[in-house]
């Protein structure tokens, strides 16, 4: 049986296909997709867990334990993760453990364009990277199969454009595999310095291993064409390359890393001129050279951003070979917005009014740092903001403490907010700090977490009770507040400024594309209005300015009525 499938979906179909007992991720995209495909499925254990690398650690565990195990992440998430990675390539595997990566060439939805092929080499792990969905299964399966083999965690790297692409997938049984023996061995798996010493020899001796594996391996392709122009490349790269050139020779890297040098060497003299294509970094230019083979790549192409048939065709032959097409008229840009009816929408309009300083976070609310909001004052990293913020405060004062707040969300605040939080009562710090509570992981596609008391399948468990957490950390000061109560919002927020010791206020209400948000009808703007433009500094996308005055489309209202708390002169009613 044949079927289209994502290649997120068929990372998934793979790792059910392998007899993968637990998934540990969590999400974040180009990735999410992976694992709630795996919660499709009962035979696997899954779970989002609060961050990276927890979801590593849980999957390592169940790897030590003797059953097949995944985890998830974007490429950022590798960071978070990167603890326990570089460990658990000395400790090796029992049963099968696969982490997949996927990075974000242009960066449609991330801080930075890492590529997530250093860690690899960095971490001396075997890495996979496939081309299309169908190799996703298979290279899934593939990697159980080297992982077992060769006692070593598989990292599997995609990027964007294989993750959310569609192409057939012949679909098989899953292989039930048996729960491998448990045993005590405290020279394998206890990485305390007499014992990593000699497991630091056995990664290398395996690096070697891997090296003369990948020179006969079926997961690289030699395909024979013009023997003028050659291309080494790998992944959505070899698609692009392959479309560019069809009529070219073809070294098709599956594992890249460590690389097959002989079979590389081969290729390079069989062809007149070689160019490595790659997205990001030169990682694979960078070791062929130095392989003393003399190739091209980096000098030819960007360094950053996403590759295209069109650019490649331009940059190594000075044309695109394609009819290009042009706009009559110049086109708006549109950039992304909250939603209409968005719970943050009311808090960074307090903040601004405010002109506070405000350490921001990532997640949907990364929005509040464009006008008319213009709120946020830095992003870093996730759960940076509270840290931030507490550095902040240390730099500049107890005045600049009482001017300034940091924000992020439930989810953030559980993946990596709570031990800033802990920092700042342990070293007396004096910081305000909203988490914006929206009873979701909303910028991901609104998967569960443990604030919102569900499982990734949709199970009741134990919530956590954000208020309850930051009083046992040691705040005294936590307060509920609804953010489009935005009067009541501003004052709560001016007491906590005030108070000579750390806040929290929990900005609580449900994100808008929830059924639990229950918006119904729309507001309209009568002939009361002042056209004072008050409510044009909500951003909200359902409000515009025409000629005579704001005016409320009611095709993108849903009747949330911030806009009704905010104009001063009641002209705003609700339908």
């Amino acid at each position: 049986m044949k079927k289209l499938m994502l290649g997120n979906e068929a990372v998934a179909r793979g790792a059910y296909e392998a007899g993968v007992r637990v998934a540990s991720s969590y999400p974040g995209t180009p990735s999410t997709e992976i694992t709630e495909f795996i919660a499709k499925y009962d035979d696997i254990y899954s779970e989002w867990a609060p961050n990276e690398k927890v979801a590593v650690e849980v999957a390592s565990g169940a790897a030590i334990a003797g059953g097949r195990a995944l985890s998830a992440m974007k490429h950022v998430g590798l960071n978070v993760a990167a603890d326990p990675l570089f460990t658990m390539s000395y400790i090796g595997i029992n049963a099968g453990l696969v982490l997949c990566v996927a990075d974000d060439p242009g960066m449609h939805s991330s801080q930075n364009e890492q590529d997530s092929r250093n860690y690899a080499v960095a971490a001396k792990l075997p890495m996979l990277e496939p081309a299309d969905s169908g190799e996703c299964r298979d290279f899934v399966k593939k990697a159980y199969e080297i992982s077992e083999q060769f006692d070593t965690p598989v990292l599997l790297r995609l990027t964007t454009r294989v993750a959310h692409s569609q192409s057939e997938v012949e679909l098989f049984p899953r292989e039930e595999m048996p729960v491998k023996p448990y045993e005590k061995n405290a020279p394998k798996n206890v990485m305390i310095p007499a014992f990593a010493r000699p497991k630091h020899v056995t990664v290398e001796k395996r690096m070697q291993a891997l090296a003369t594996y990948n020179e006969a391996s079926e997961l690289n392709q030699m395909i024979r064409g013009d023997a003028k122009i050659g291309f080494i490349a790998a992944g959505i790269a070899y698609q692009y390359a392959k479309e560019a050139f069809p009529e070219a020779s073809f070294l098709k890297l599956g594992m890249i890393h460590p690389l097959p040098e002989q079979l590389i060497r081969e290729f390079v003299g069989s062809v007149d001129v070689c160019y490595v294509i790659e997205e990001l970094d030169p990682v694979l230019e960078r070791q062929i050279k130095a392989m003393g083979l003399e190739v091209h790549g980096k000098d030819k192409l960007p360094l950053i951003g996403e590759y295209s048939v069109a650019l490649l065709r331009e940059r190594l032959t000075g044309t695109t070979k394609a009819p290009v097409f042009a706009a009559e008229e110049n086109i708006p840009v549109r950039p992304p917005v909250m939603c209409p009816g968005c719970s943050h929408r009311g808090v960074f309009y307090v903040l601004n009014k405010m002109k506070l300083a405000v350490s921001g976070d990532i997640g949907c609310y990364s929005l509040g740092t464009a006008q008319p909001l213009d709120s946020i004052d830095s992003i870093i990293c996730m759960g940076a903001s509270i840290s931030g913020l507490h550095g902040m405060e240390k730099a500049r004062g107890r005045e600049f403490a009482g001017k300034s707040v940091a924000v992020l969300g439930d989810s953030t605040f559980l993946h990596s907010g709570i031990t800033g939080l802990i920092d700042i009562v342990y070293n007396k710090g004096n910081s305000t700090v909203i988490i914006l509570d929206n009873s979701i992981t909303g910028m991901t596609g609104h998967q569960d977490n443990p604030a919102t008391g569900f499982t990734i399948k949709g199970e009741p468990t134990r919530q956590v009770d954000l208020k309850k957490l930051c009083q046992a950390v040691g705040v005294d000061r936590v307060t509920v507040a609804d953010p489009f109560d935005v009067d009541n919002f501003e004052k709560i927020l001016r007491e906590e400024l005030a108070a000579e010791e750390p806040s929290v206020i929990i900005a609580q209400r449900p994100c808008a594309l929830l059924k639990k948000a229950g918006y119904t009808g729309c507001c309209t703007i009568t002939a009361d209005c002042k056209n004072c433009k008050l409510c044009m500094r909500l951003g909200c996308p359902a409000i515009s300015l025409t000629e005579t005055g704001p005016v409320i489309d009611d095709t993108l209202c849903n009747g949330c009525g911030l806009c009704m708390k905010v104009c001063k002169f009641g002209a705003i009613v609700s339908q």
